[in-house]
């Protein structure tokens, strides 16, 4: 209950990888669940488990558009929004950069007016990426960041960045309870395996028993945390008083991405051989959250060690090419849309 009013959330981005974990977590704790989601990089079999559940509705829109009035409408009024609706991957939110931009910055906009009129909490995914190439390893929050505002990942970091501004404008003005988390590297269960991003690349590859395509030389560096770990943090981060600043959400444990690769192979077996292609521009060298505001704050910290949670991505990408009804587009799919455009460095 929220002021005497039962709880009733809107999850923007619902049926992708981490907005459908979100929308489980909080049917599992009873509230009533309004997923909106275009459906460009969200899936519908992410939430069709859901969908004959008497709180659960979806709804397929963009929020760059006006809210739907079956949405801004709704008699039962909205107490808390989750905004996790953005492409999140570099050859996703690449493909259409306009697009991301304004998803950014018009989709927030919509969404922190709707929180205004129906007097809820709004929660916004931000992003590791606002920080950059750090200079400042690791990360935290009061970091300001080394980003390119002109370069091929600006649509998101700086998109982020300006969502991260609106949203605090409101708080100021008094208009919008906030809430950001800035979203460090993330996996499990529910990526796609053409979105780009590391993990998916090499465990789908690896499966597939296809050249592994590491971009740069693999010293680089990422913090990978499990998805369930992750949204341990936002729900907790929603239902907190932390409303004066960001936090950040990702797992310190640090390791390079050649490490990484060894890990999947070992792990799954294969034979695959690792390929090096040219470092993608602007990408991050290293990336790694101090995680000391979000433990303070809290009270979190992930808790799934990476071994445990690559066993349990690899095994659910392994199920997902087992069924014909959806199109494995992994592997080499995955490395050709990349080619040139992606990253290893998304949440």
């Amino acid at each position: 209950m929220k002021n005497g009013r039962a709880k009733k959330a809107l999850v923007t981005g619902g049926a992708g990888f981490i907005g459908s974990h979100i929308c489980d977590a909080l049917i599992a704790e009873g509230t009533s669940v309004v997923c909106v989601d275009n459906l460009l990089t969200g899936r519908r079999a992410n939430i069709r488990h859901l969908e004959d559940h008497p709180r659960f509705e979806f709804v397929e829109a963009d929020i760059i558009d006006a809210v739907p009035d079956a949405v801004a409408d709704d008699p039962e009024r909205f107490t808390h929004i989750f905004n996790l609706a953005c492409a999140a991957s570099p050859p996703h939110y690449q493909a259409d950069p306009e697009h991301t931009m304004l998803t950014c910055v018009l989709g927030t906009r919509n969404l922190l007016r709707l929180a205004e009129e129906h007097s809820a909490r709004f929660l916004l995914s931000s992003t590791s990426e606002v920080y950059g190439d750090p200079e400042i390893h690791p990360q935290p929050e009061s970091y300001r960041g080394w980003v390119s505002c002109t370069g091929p990942r600006a649509c998101y970091d700086e998109g982020k960045r300006a969502a991260e501004t609106l949203t605090f404008d409101y708080a100021r003005a008094g208009r919008v309870d906030v809430r950001v988390a800035r979203i460090f590297n993330t996996y499990g269960p529910r990526m796609r395996a053409d979105d780009g991003r590391v993990v998916s690349n090499v465990v789908s590859q690896a499966l597939s028993g296809e050249d592994i395509t590491v971009y740069g030389d693999g010293s680089q560096t990422r913090s990978f945390c499990y998805v369930s770990d992750l949204v341990d943090g936002l729900m907790r981060l929603m239902d907190s008083d932390a409303d004066d600043g960001p936090v950040n959400l990702g797992n310190p444990v640090e390791l390079t991405v050649s490490d990484l690769v060894e890990r999947v192979l070992a792990l799954t077996g294969s034979g695959s051989r690792t390929v090096y292609l040219p470092l993608p521009e602007d990408d991050p060298r290293r990336r790694r959250p101090d995680i000391s505001r979000a433990k303070a704050l809290l009270g979190w910290e992930p808790r799934i060690p990476l071994q445990q949670g690559l066993e349990a991505t690899a095994a659910w990408f392994a199920d997902e090419r087992t069924k014909p009804a959806l199109k494995w587009t992994g592997g080499r799919a995955a490395a050709e849309i990349a080619a040139g455009r992606a990253s290893i460095a998304a949440e």
